[in-house]
């Protein structure tokens, strides 16, 4: 089978070659360069990809991937909305704040095709900035007309209901605006030619959960909080059985319409600073951004232990980098929800 396009060297790095020469006999690198006697060659042959198969998003192995575009969708998450549809088949969450103190996902497709998807809700500043490395798909209801023109600019083709895109519906078992929801492979089926690539790999992914840098180097993390405004605290809990953690709003269990509780193979922590914008709600709320490009501490959970890391995102087309005394972290192969916690909270690891 072909593999995808994002194939990569193992590790993410170059293989060194470092040769010594004996005593009168000649040593070639791997470019077959010769090297006198008696010197060290410490020149880097050439990168030696190591080719690998699979999900490009999850890091799990496969000999059956389908190429298509990762599907980034705004799902609501206020009280009302719960429980949400769908989140239980995603590649990767982002739940970032907005107005008033409530959070709202971005929840993102690329290995699973859930039959639908919701509540769909409207787009906000820091989206574009968070999905633009996927280069793919951002799905939403509609928003401010300051906020719409940004995702097409970062590269992204936009799907959104207000524009008249298809696959949208509104339930009739919910009240609007917390209604709206979407088919996924109508969405997909939307793709123009210039956004049907898959997606590149956005984190670092050991072989298996054994060897996450979490689990190698990291301390025992039975729970991990996280505090994302006032109101929101959502809350994990490691589980053995399923080697995941578990979701909670608050003390709630997370959910989703299907009756599935809601887990993340890893869960990743960024301190992020949120600023408000000049602009408001309908309620008179100032709508907040996520100030996601820059660089801040970072919480690492996986395989029941956790790590502080630091996070860097140099430009809005470059992917987030989570590093450990500036060396790249490996996440276990699994679905990854990523909170991004403004500054001025803490998370809590017991």
């Amino acid at each position: 089978m072909q593999l995808p396009r994002w194939t990569a060297a193992v590790a993410g790095g170059l293989v060194t070659a470092v040769v010594v020469a004996g005593c009168g006999k000649e040593a070639t690198s791997a470019s077959t360069s010769t090297v006198l006697p008696g010197v060290t060659d410490v020149r880097s042959a050439a990168p030696a990809p190591v080719a690998f198969s699979g999900w490009p998003l999850t890091g799990v192995a496969s000999d059956d991937v389908t190429e298509r575009p990762s599907l980034a969708v705004k799902i609501e998450n206020s009280p009302e909305s719960r429980p949400q549809t769908g989140l239980e088949k995603t590649d990767m969450v982002f739940e970032e704040v907005v107005e008033g103190g409530i959070t709202r996902f971005i929840a993102i497709f690329h290995s699973q095709v859930p039959s639908e998807i919701g509540p769909i809700r409207s787009v906000r500043p820091m989206d574009a900035n968070v999905v633009a490395p996927l280069g793919g798909l951002l799905v939403y209801s509609g928003g401010q007309s300051a906020f719409l023109g940004l995702a097409p600019k970062a590269g992204l083709q936009v799907i959104s209901m207000d524009a008249g895109g298809a696959g949208f519906y509104r339930s009739s078992a919910r009240s609007a605006p917390h209604n709206v929801y979407g088919t996924p492979k109508t969405f997909w089926s939307q793709a123009t030619k210039k956004h049907k690539a898959a997606p590149e790999q956005q984190f670092s992914y050991s072989t298996d959960g054994a060897g996450s840098t979490a689990s190698t180097t990291g301390k025992t993390a039975s729970k991990v909080s996280v505090a994302m405004s006032q109101s929101n605290t959502p809350r994990w809990t490691w589980n053995e059985k399923s080697s995941t953690y578990l979701r909670s709003e608050g003390s709630t269990p997370s959910k989703s319409a299907d009756g599935v509780r809601l887990a993340a193979t890893n869960v990743v922590v960024l301190t992020v600073d949120v600023v408000n914008t000049k602009y408001k709600d309908p309620a008179g709320n100032p709508v907040p951004e996520t100030e996601i490009i820059g660089k801040g501490k970072a919480l690492i959970a996986s395989g029941g232990k956790a790590v502080e890391a630091t996070w860097e995102k140099k430009k809005q087309s470059s992917p987030i980098s989570l590093t450990v005394d500036g060396q790249a972290v490996k996440l276990a192969p699994g679905n990854t929800w990523v909170e991004l916690m403004p500054s001025t909270w803490k998370w809590t690891v017991g």
